[in-house]
């Protein structure tokens, strides 16, 4: 066959096959398109029935809502009508209450002119009452009124001056009464010995000769004690014996045992001095440890450090008043415990407080201060308890007292070192403190003699009863009490009591 033949048969059925080919291509896109297109139909008809519906559905949700409106609205407006009646109500109410008011108003008007005007006529006839008064007296409201506060204030005083002392009395006597058992109670179950002690300790000598030794050649052995011992050695016209002096209380002792171990030894020179006053610092500081530790045990105090003993322990050759320190802090420590166990304190407290209330004497000639001040501080720094140190501290008012064991330990100090016996001066000391209270009770204004009695416990002082009244008497009591506490050293209390008298003298003729 012809080879263009076969090339054109090709090309013929070439664009056969392309021209059915797009005609089916054709079909098939019309039919999808005709698919699509009825699907769409179906969701819009679907749409427009679901559209229906909810536009159904709201208006009837419209329609509701509508009608409750509208019946809501109505339910205002009757409400609505009734609050303006009753507005109305109350204004014609107002109205008329007001024309009441300006009625009553006009009323008060007339009667405040009446007022007025009796009140004028009443200030005129005061006025004339009043210038015949002080036509009738001769004194003007003034003086008048002076002269009756006059008299209402020495009324008024005479009467604050008896319920003073009708409340002074009355507390005195419930106070005396408690204390007085109390304290009773206290000394009758607590007994000590007390040693009297001074500044300065006398050492017996076997004969006149040894008083030669003891100064030596040249007064080099004399010399050689006082400058190794700390103390004034006075050999004087004493026969027998001679007088070591010292304010240090613990000098003293070793000075005074080392003079007696000398003496009996015979052999007295420097050399051997030094060594004896050494043996005998020894000696005294063991029985100082062991005075301290017998002194707690016997005070019942436990848990004190052992240098606080220690420093207890030199209280043991200490005195005040004649009064063996280290005995009286045992028994202010057990007064101290029996008051806190009668009055609910704490009985531990307050013992350890009464038991050191004094440790300041140990140590307070070496150390500026008051004895208060410096035990406080010392027993403070070995971890005493606070309450403990402020009862030491507070013992002589130098500082507040915080808790009532503080209170306690003065009470019990004041109990041991005032009890008779307990305590002694010497004669001239004594004479002075008596001279002393006089002079001070004679320089007050009024006071026309003064009496120091009952050992200087009590100063009686009689005034002049045209110059002090009986309150002036109360505050002269406290006034010569206050410089006495003040100006004074004394042990245990001193009582005042003033005492004025008015005598009326007349003769029958």
């Amino acid at each position: 066959m012809n080879p263009i033949i076969i090339i054109l048969i090709n090309i013929v059925a070439l664009l056969v096959g392309a021209a059915a080919g797009y005609f089916f291509h054709r079909y098939q896109v019309d039919r999808a398109a005709k698919a699509r297109q009825e699907r769409a139909d179906d969701i819009l008809k679907a749409a427009q029935t679901q559209a229906n519906m909810i536009v159904k559905g709201a208006q009837d949700n419209a329609t509701k809502i509508i009608q409750a409106a509208e019946s809501e609205i109505k339910e205002r407006r009757i409400e609505l009508n009734r609050d303006t009646e009753r507005l109305e109500k109350r204004r014609s109410e107002v109205d008329s209450r007001y024309d009441k008011i300006e009625q009553r108003e006009q009323n008060l008007n007339r009667r405040q002119s009446q007022i007025d005007k009796r009140y004028n006529e009443a200030e005129k006839l005061h006025e004339d009452q009043m210038k015949k008064l002080e036509e009738i007296a001769q004194m003007t409201p003034e003086e008048a009124r002076k002269d009756l506060f006059a008299a209402v204030e020495k009324e008024a005083r005479g009467d604050m001056a008896r319920i003073i002392r009708q409340i002074e009395a009355e507390a005195r006597e419930e106070g005396e009464k408690r204390a007085r058992k109390l304290i009773a109670d206290a000394i009758q179950r607590v007994a000590s010995e007390h040693v009297a002690e001074v500044t300065r300790a006398v050492v017996t000598l076997p004969s006149e000769e040894m008083k030669g030794r003891i100064v030596g050649r040249n007064g080099r052995n004399i010399k050689a004690f006082e400058q190794a011992a700390g103390v004034d050695v006075i050999v004087d016209d004493t026969p027998d014996s001679v007088t070591v002096s010292c304010f240090d209380s613990v000098r003293r002792e070793i000075a005074r045992r080392a003079l007696s171990k000398l003496i009996l030894d015979g052999r007295i020179h420097p050399a051997h001095i030094e060594k004896v006053i050494e043996d005998e610092t020894r000696a005294v500081d063991k029985i100082i440890n062991e005075a301290g530790e017998q002194a707690a045990y016997d005070a019942n105090v436990s848990g004190i450090h052992p240098e606080v003993l220690r420093m207890m322990g030199r209280l043991k050759f200490r005195t005040s008043y004649g009064q063996n320190q280290l005995a009286h802090a045992v028994e202010v420590s057990k007064l101290a415990g029996i008051l806190a166990a009668e009055i609910g304190a704490n009985v531990e407290l307050s013992k350890m407080g009464g038991f050191l209330h004094d440790i300041g004497k140990a140590m307070d000639h070496n150390q500026e201060g008051t004895h208060a001040g410096l035990g406080a501080e010392f027993c403070k720094r070995y971890g005493v308890n606070p309450i403990v140190v402020n009862a030491i501290a507070s013992h002589h008012h130098e500082v507040d007292q915080e808790t009532v064991e503080a209170i306690i330990a003065e009470a019990a100090d004041a109990i041991s070192g005032a009890r008779p016996g307990a305590r002694r001066e010497d004669l001239e000391a004594y004479i002075k403190r008596i001279r002393s209270l006089e002079e001070m009770s004679m320089s007050f204004d009024g006071v026309q003699q003064a009496f120091a009695i009952q050992a200087g416990r009590e100063v009686r002082i009689i005034v002049k009863p045209e110059a002090i009244d009986d309150l002036g008497s109360t505050r002269l009591a406290r006034d010569i009490a206050k410089k006495i506490e003040e100006t004074m050293q004394y042990p245990g209390q001193i009582r005042v009591t003033v005492i004025r008298e008015t005598r009326a003298t007349e003769y029958a003729k």
